[in-house]
C-alpha cells in the first residue's frame, strides 16, 4: 500500500517540487526585502497625524502603505512556504519566526492608520477620491472601512491589540507543530500484511481499504494517538475560543460569530440558513447510509466503514501524470483560456507534489500578488487526490485571474467565495467522468464518489459549523467548557447527522481535536456554502456553455472589488437565499435515486 519510510526533503525529485525561486531568485533577495520592509516601518511614523492634510499626502501615504504591506506579505509568504516544506527545518523555522515578527511589527506600526482615517468626515475622503482617477481603486476599501467604523478602536488601543497578536495566535501555532511534527501515529498492517505507518497523508487511503480490519485499525490508531493528549488539546482549543471571545468583546461585537462573518459582510442568516436547511434534509443522508450498509452487507455500519468505495473493483491506483490529464480533460468545458492557465500551473513549478518527512499535512493553494499562485499537495494515487488537484487548482486559477485583473488593493478575494471556485472545478470534473463512464460499474463508482463529496463537504462541514456555533456561543456567554463537554457535544452531533443505521463509535468524540480549521474560526461553513454555490454554477456551465463560462470568469476576476455575496451574483448565484443549498440537496437526492437503482446489480 505504502512504504513505511517517508523520504526526507533533500531526497525528493526536484521536478516534483514547487519553484520558490519564482518569488525570490535567491535568499539574499529575501534578506534584502525583509530589511527594506523593516526600514519602511521605521519611517511610516512621518504620516501619523498627517494622513489627510492634503490630497497629495493622502495619495502618497496610501501608496507607501500599500507597497509596505505587499513587501511584508511577500516576505511572510516565502518564509512560511519554505517552512511548510519541512516543519522540522530549523533554518526555515527562523525565517517563519522572523517574518511573523515583521508582520506583528507592521500591524503595530500601522495601527494609527485606520483610526485616523475614521476621524475624517466621509465627505473629505471621498472628495479626494473623486478628484483623482488613480485613487478610485481605494473606493471599496474606504466604503468597507466606514461600514465597520463602530468596531475600530482609537489608535492607542489598536496598537495594543496589534502587539497582542504577537502571541494571541499561539493556540493555532501550538496545535500545528503538535499535529504535524510531534504527534506520532502507530504502525499497522496493510492489506498485504506489511507494516505501514499511519500519517495524515495516508489516512484516507487506509480508511478506503477494502479490508475492514485495516480501516478499523487505522481509525482506532488515529484516535488512540489523540486520546493520549486529549486534555492538553482541549486546553489549547478552549484557549483559542477564549481569545476569539476577547477580541469580539473589545471590538464591540455581540458574538465571536458576528465578528468573523462581518469581515466579509456576511449576514448571520446565511450561517443559520445553512444549518437549518441541511438539518431539514438529514433524512437524505440517513437514507444514503442505509444504502451503504445494505451494499456492504454488514450487520453494523461503523464510522470506519463510511469512506471505503462501495464499488471496490473500480478503486484503481492513479499516477500523478494520469491525474493531471484527467483534470485537464474534465475541465474542458471551461474553454481554451482557462485550461491553458491550468496546464501552465500543472507544469510550471506551481505545485509541490508528494509527502516528505516533516512536510505540512493536507493541501492548500496560496498566492502573493505579483507572482504565480502555489499549491501544496501530499499526493496519494487515488481518485480523491485527483479531485484535490482540481480543487486546489480552482483556488490557484481564481487567484491568477484576480491578480491579473485587479490592483493589489482589490485582488485579495474573501474566503467566502474562495471555496466556490475550487469546488466548481470538482463538480465539473465529476460530471464529466460520470457522463463518459464506460459501464454501469464505473458509473456507480463515480456517482458514489460524488455522493461522498456531498456527505463530506456539505453535510460534514455543516456539522463542523454547528459544533463551532455551539462552543463559541457557550464561551461568549461565559460557560465553562472542558474536554468532557467538548467530546459530549461533538458525539451527540455525530449521532444526529449519521442517524440510527450507523454505529457512532466512541472514538469519534475526539474528532474535534484533530481539525486544523477549528483554529481558523468560522471558516468551515464556507466549504458547505461554497459547495452549494459551486453545484449551482457547474450546472449552469454544463447547461448554458460559453455564456455561463464568461459570467463565471467575471466572478473569478472580481477579487474583492465588491462584497462576496454581490460578486457571486455576477455568476448567477444568490447565497443570501436558501435556494442554492436546497438545489444541492435536490441534486443529492437525484444522485441517490440513480445510485440506488445501479446498486441493485452490485
Amino acid at each position: 500500500m505504502s512504504e513505511l519510510k517517508i523520504k526526507k526533503r533533500d531526497e525528493m525529485n526536484i521536478q516534483d517540487q514547487w519553484k520558490m525561486s519564482d518569488v525570490y531568485a535567491d535568499e539574499q533577495l529575501w534578506e534584502e526585502e525583509i530589511k527594506t520592509a523593516d526600514n519602511m516601518l521605521e519611517n511610516i511614523g512621518k504620516y501619523e497625524g498627517k494622513l489627510c492634510e492634503s490630497i497629495h499626502v493622502f495619495k502618497e501615504a496610501l501608496k507607501f502603505i500599500n507597497d509596505l504591506e505587499w513587501k511584508v506579505e511577500k516576505v511572510y509568504f516565502y518564509a512560511n512556504q519554505k517552512y511548510h516544506e519541512d516543519l522540522g527545518n530549523s533554518k526555515y523555522q527562523q525565517y517563519a519566526a522572523r517574518s511573523t515578527e515583521l508582520l506583528t511589527k507592521y500591524y503595530a506600526k500601522t495601527s494609527f492608520v485606520t483610526p485616523e482615517f475614521l476621524l475624517q468626515p466621509k465627505e473629505k475622503i471621498f472628495g479626494y477620491i473623486s478628484q483623482d482617477d488613480e485613487l478610485s481603486e481605494y473606493t471599496r476599501y474606504f466604503k468597507d472601512l466606514y461600514r465597520q467604523k463602530m468596531h475600530v478602536l482609537d489608535g492607542e488601543k489598536e496598537e495594543l491589540l496589534a502587539k497582542v497578536s504577537k502571541f494571541s495566535n499561539g493556540s493555532g501555532e501550538i496545535f500545528a507543530v503538535f499535529n504535524n511534527v510531534d504527534l506520532q501515529f502507530p504502525v499497522i498492517k496493510d492489506e498485504q500484511g506489511d507494516d505501514v505507518k499511519i500519517t495524515h497523508a495516508k489516512l484516507n487511503l487506509l480508511l478506503e481499504s477494502k479490508d475492514r480490519s485495516v480501516r478499523e485499525n487505522a481509525f482506532k490508531g488515529l484516535y488512540g494517538s489523540y486520546a493520549q493528549f486529549r486534555n492538553t488539546l482541549a486546553a489549547v482549543y478552549i484557549n483559542n475560543l477564549k481569545k476569539d471571545s476577547f477580541f469580539a468583546d473589545v471590538r464591540n461585537y455581540s458574538s465571536s460569530r458576528e465578528m468573523f462573518l462581518d469581515d466579509s459582510n456576511i449576514p448571520g442568516e446565511v450561517y443559520d440558513n445553512l444549518i437549518d436547511t441541511v438539518g431539514e434534509h438529514l433524512h437524505l443522508l440517513h437514507r444514503y447510509l442505509k444504502i451503504r450498509k445494505k451494499v456492504m452487507k454488514v450487520d453494523e455500519l461503523h464510522l470506519y466503514d463510511v469512506y471505503t468505495p462501495l464499488v471496490q473493483s473500480y478503486n484503481k491506483k492513479i499516477s500523478y501524470d494520469e491525474a493531471k490529464n484527467m483534470v485537464i480533460t474534465g475541465l474542458g468545458r471551461m474553454g481554451e483560456e482557462y485550461t491553458g492557465i491550468l496546464k501552465e500551473g500543472l507544469e510550471g513549478g506551481w505545485i509541490d507534489v508528494y509527502e516528505n518527512e516533516g512536510k505540512r499535512s493536507g493541501a492548500y493553494s496560496w498566492s502573493v500578488y505579483g507572482t504565480h499562485p502555489y499549491v501544496l499537495l501530499n499526493y496519494q494515487p487515488n481518485l480523491n487526490n485527483v479531485f484535490t488537484i482540481a480543487h486546489e487548482m480552482g483556488h490557484a486559477i481564481h487567484s491568477y485571474y484576480s491578480n491579473a485583473n485587479q490592483t493589489y488593493t482589490n485582488a485579495g478575494y474573501k474566503i467566502f467565495v474562495a471555496e466556490v471556485a475550487s469546488t466548481c472545478n470538482e463538480s465539473l470534473l465529476i460530471n464529466h467522468l460520470i457522463e463518459n463512464s464506460k459501464d454501469q460499474e464505473e458509473k456507480a463508482f463515480l456517482i458514489n464518489y460524488f455522493l461522498e463529496q456531498f456527505r463530506t463537504t456539505l453535510f460534514r462541514q455543516t456539522m463542523f459549523a454547528e459544533f463551532e456555533n455551539i462552543v463559541h456561543k457557550m464561551t461568549d456567554e461565559g460557560e465553562t467548557l472542558s474536554c468532557e463537554l467538548l467530546c459530549e457535544i461533538y458525539y451527540k452531533l455525530n449521532q444526529k447527522y449519521f442517524g440510527e443505521d450507523v454505529v457512532v463509535d466512541q472514538e469519534i468524540e475526539l474528532e474535534w481535536a484533530r481539525i486544523p480549521h477549528f483554529y481558523s474560526s468560522f471558516y468551515v461553513y464556507q466549504y458547505a456554502t461554497g459547495f452549494s454555490a459551486a453545484v449551482a454554477l457547474s450546472k449552469k456551465i454544463i447547461d448554458e456553455g460559453e455564456s455561463a463560462v464568461e459570467d463565471y470568469k467575471k466572478f473569478l476576476k472580481a477579487g474583492c472589488s465588491d462584497y462576496p455575496i454581490e460578486i457571486l451574483k455576477m455568476a448567477g448565484v444568490d447565497m443570501s437565499k436558501k435556494e442554492p443549498v436546497e438545489l444541492a440537496m435536490k441534486m443529492f437526492e437525484q444522485l441517490l435515486d440513480e445510485f440506488e437503482s445501479l446498486a441493485v446489480g452490485l
